[in-house]
């Protein structure tokens, strides 16, 4: 007999991109009779991706909420972006959630897409079943799709249906536990049906196997199996119960979102399997009443919106709670969300997901609590390997383009915002093109600012091969006190990573002492932009000698001295070019690992090694040094070469001299900018 859960489960939907997640949702809506009609993602009539820019790209850009109610008990779904520019958007939601479905494809050439997900799901110990969409455009057996799926997962995957099929199309499902046959009708429950004489071996193996799996963590049933007992189906759906909230197996369902297909069968799965909140609570160390801040919406009728989930108990409007710091906070309205749409609450039941407004001092990632702060959950982020150097169209739009990119940051934990100093850049940075592109349409439709952008400057820098002793002599004379500075200095290459150094061998005088360090500032000034046109760096520079008068010398003309010295100095010491190298760590499906070696080598890159990636059975991981102004692109191509599936992590390794017919390429360039 199934005890109802209190509270609210929140189910997340995972997977690949396109694999069907939102029309899922949208299918379980109708089927709990949420909605009287199913929606269409393509068609634009879904209550998820209900975005001009989810519109625009034909699939989630952002995470997406909802809820329903089935016999009794209440789901909150949380519909994860599968993109891999958006894919970060949902995941501190999915830390909190108590049960994932991973949303695959039926064709087993295109399990592997669902990897990540499923490593993600194991390694953060969420538990999660497998639903296999589209079955009715299934062209393999479901017996290859386990053997592809399985060396992706962790934990054993449960196989809890097989197909009936009627020529090539499948038409049907075999409920294995429950030993019952059912047909599909598109939009309506399955109707249950004779099982097929044919269909009696394979059932029959099937649910040997089932019991065999669940027997491995239950020693009573391995008894009772041993003794050619059969087990009652309250010890099968028990079973099954536990294996999937203590991440044990991983049961596996099919079905056709888009024709309703195996939808109630899965819901009826989350109804009796799926854990509830208390389990959560428990696997994130919840012990008092508390909320999760998991992402703020600014582009919502209401205004600034955090999302959060509800854990430890309820939560009622203006209740009193404390943050990090011991800072107290008091949640505003309360509203659930249903796509765009909300209704106010006034308490929110235990596992409730929900939206707080006028909630200006919480951010995602906090803990607001009645008692002690759990800690934050692990949340992997993906590496921001893509920059955009971004102006305002209009230059009057600066203060508000710096608010607007404020809020786009803050709604997604994967788009960075900074100034670089050395070339005086904004920089936008994010995961690939089409996130970057995304946001930049989201700064012009939400907050009415257009902007230009372009590849950023890659860091060249520059540097010396000889040693130089240059006299810099400034004089002016015009009507009262003149300007005279006079020094020799000598410079002199450093070792590469050194930086800067400079010292003084002034003696008798020569020089006041109260003047040095202008000359110091005028050898600096000097090398912000050398003789090819880019910042000097590794070079020494020793202040040796001078003159000055004693009315017309001043920290200004001495400074000035000291610029012109260096400048000279720079110019007659042998400079040459050096660019940035990075250090390159690529992960990769086996299968793709030597294209993905000889991109990396066509982009002037030096494999340094690679071995199989920890922990990730068919995988490879690529070491290599590439330098930064070969990386422009990198991302995409690592995506074509890997369907979809190969990332990078890129830090800066070291300076390296740059020679040839690409220095002179680079130097030209430069002079082009400055005219």
């Amino acid at each position: 007999m199934h005890e109802a859960v209190p509270g609210t489960r929140a189910i997340a939907l995972v997977g690949p991109a396109g694999a069907g997640k939102t029309c899922l949702a949208e299918a379980m809506l109708f089927a709990s009779g949420t909605i009287d009609r199913q929606g269409d993602t393509a068609a634009g009539t879904s209550i998820g991706d209900s975005s001009p820019e989810a519109r625009s790209r034909g699939g989630s850009t952002e995470l997406n909420l909802m809820n329903f109610e089935w016999l009794g008990e209440r789901f909150a779904l949380l519909d994860l972006p599968g993109g891999t520019g958006f894919a970060a958007d949902g995941m501190r939601a999915l830390a909190v959630a108590d049960l994932a479905i991973v949303v695959v494809d039926p064709d087993p050439a295109r399990a592997p897409l669902a990897a990540p997900q499923l490593r993600m799901l194991d390694e953060l110990g969420i538990p999660h079943l497998v639903f296999v969409n589209r079955i009715d455009a299934a062209r393999g057996s479901i017996g290859d799709l386990l053997s592809a799926l399985q060396p992706l997962s962790v934990s054993p995957l449960i196989a809890r249906q097989i197909p009936i099929t009627t020529g090539e199309k499948v038409t049907g499902f075999v409920d294995v536990a429950l030993e019952r046959a059912f047909h599909y009708r598109s939009g309506q429950p399955s109707e249950r049906i004779t099982m097929p004489a044919e269909l009696d071996a394979m059932e029959a193996q099937a649910r040997t196997r089932l019991l065999e799996q669940l027997a491995d963590h239950d020693d009573a049933l391995l008894e009772a199996l041993l003794m050619d007992e059969t087990p009652d189906l309250d010890t099968i759906a028990r079973d099954l119960a536990r294996e999937t909230g203590e991440n044990l197996g991983v049961p596996l369902l099919f079905g056709s979102a888009a024709n309703g297909w195996g939808v109630r069968r899965l819901m009826k799965a989350l109804r009796h399997e799926a854990p509830g909140p208390d389990a959560t609570a428990r696997r994130l160390g919840v012990s008092d009443p508390a909320i999760y801040a998991f992402k703020v919406s600014h582009g919502h009728s209401l205004g600034r919106l955090v999302l959060a989930r509800v854990l430890g108990g309820e939560l009622a409007e203006g209740q009193e709670l404390h943050g990090a710091d011991a800072r107290s906070f008091r949640p505003g309205a309360l509203f659930t969300l249903q796509g765009e749409k909300n209704q106010r609450l006034a308490k929110a039941p235990e596992g409730s997901v929900l939206a707080l407004a006028k909630a200006d001092q919480l951010h995602a990632g906090e803990w607001l609590a009645r008692g002690s702060l759990p800690p934050a959950p692990e949340v992997p982020l993906p590496s921001r390997n893509v920059r955009l150097a971004i102006l305002p169209a209009d230059r009057k739009d600066d203060v508000k383009l710096s608010g607007a990119l404020h809020k786009l940051a803050e709604e997604d934990p994967t788009l960075t915002v900074e100034h670089d100093e050395a070339t005086h850049e904004l920089i936008l940075s994010g995961v690939n093109e089409e996130q970057l592109g995304n946001a930049l349409a989201k700064l012009k439709r939400r907050h009415g600012v257009s902007v230009t952008s372009r590849a950023p400057q890659v860091g060249y820098r520059e540097s010396i091969r000889r040693p130089v002793t240059q006299r810099g002599r400034h004089k002016k004379q015009s009507g009262g006190h003149g300007q005279f500075g006079d020094v020799l200095i000598e410079i002199r290459p450093q070792e590469r990573g050194s930086g800067f150094a400079f010292e003084e061998r002034i003696h008798g005088g020569a020089i006041p002492r109260q003047y040095i360090p202008a000359v110091e500032q005028g050898v600096r000034d000097a090398c912000l932009k050398g003789p090819l046109g880019f910042p000097v760096v590794d070079v020494a520079v020793t202040l040796t000698d001078g003159s000055y008068h004693s009315v017309d010398s001043s920290e200004l003309a001495f400074r000035t001295a000291g610029r012109i010295g260096m400048q000279e100095a720079l110019a007659g010491a042998a400079p040459h070019l050096l660019e940035p190298i990075h250090k390159v760590s690529v992960v990769t499906p086996a299968a793709a690992t030597s294209k993905v070696s000889s991109a990396l080598a066509s982009r002037r890159g030096q494999v340094l090694g690679l071995g199989p990636r920890d922990g990730w059975d068919g995988w490879d991981r690529v070491e290599a040094l590439v330098p930064e102004a070969e990386l422009r692109g990198l991302e995409g191509e690592l995506r074509s070469l890997s369907q979809g599936l190969a990332t990078y992590e890129a830090a800066f390794d070291h300076l390296a001299e740059l020679n040839g017919a690409l220095a002179d390429k680079v130097v030209k360039g430069r002079e082009v900018e400055m005219v």
